[in-house]
């Protein structure tokens, strides 16, 4: 499989992420916009959303959105689950991952925020936008997960949410947000001691460029 994305972006790191977890292996290409663009032109060429990450399979299907493709991941390689059992604790798990991924995440991406430069925005009034918006959606995180049973986001063994959380709270931390969240932090922290999430802590150069 090739896992075409870039160092920084935190989506790219959710799918490594899982990857890492479920110990399969994967040939990086990283995709770089020049500067003062969003959207890289080798990226384009394979979505038409210019976005990344872009799973190729080994049969040489694309596949993009990275929790469609860590969905796809847990439905080929079930073992170690990203999922919990139960039908409701399942629906719990998607819906913190997609608090992030599609509701959180997207307000603070480069292309929100070269959008927001566009409209005249002053860069003062960007910071104060994106720390607001980061320090809002962790909060709700942090209700969310106010009766789950840990260490991690949801029991005793990483998943899916824990796969959003981690590049999430990094992203938080970049931007100077002042992270207050008790069950959040330890949930990262859980994470952390493992060899998988480590290695996003800080994401190095990809050899294998287009």
């Amino acid at each position: 499989m090739r896992l075409h994305g870039h160092p920084r972006s935190s989506a790219t790191w959710r799918v490594r992420i899982a990857l890492a977890l479920k110990n399969l292996p994967v040939e990086l290409v990283e995709h770089c916009a020049p500067a003062g663009e969003v959207r890289a032109t080798s990226i384009l060429r394979i979505n038409p959303q210019g976005q990344v990450p872009v799973l190729e399979t080994s049969s040489g299907q694309r596949l993009t959105q990275s929790l469609a493709v860590i969905e796809w991941l847990e439905e080929m390689w079930p073992t170690p689950p990203l999922l919990p059992p139960g039908p409701v604790l399942r629906a719990q798990v998607r819906a913190f991952s997609h608090a992030i991924a599609a509701d959180l995440h997207p307000l603070v991406t480069t292309r929100a925020l070269t959008r927001l430069r566009r409209l005249e925005m002053t860069e003062a009034s960007l910071r104060l936008w994106t720390r607001s918006a980061l320090a809002e959606g962790l909060d709700a995180c942090e209700t969310l997960l106010s009766g789950a049973e840990g260490p991690f986001c949801f029991g005793s063994n990483p998943g899916m949410a824990d796969i959003c959380l981690v590049p999430q709270l990094a992203l938080a931390r970049q931007h100077g947000v002042s992270l207050t969240f008790p069950r959040l932090l330890a949930a990262e922290a859980a994470c952390m001691t493992l060899p998988a999430f480590q290695s996003i802590s800080l994401p190095e150069l990809w050899s294998n460029s287009p």
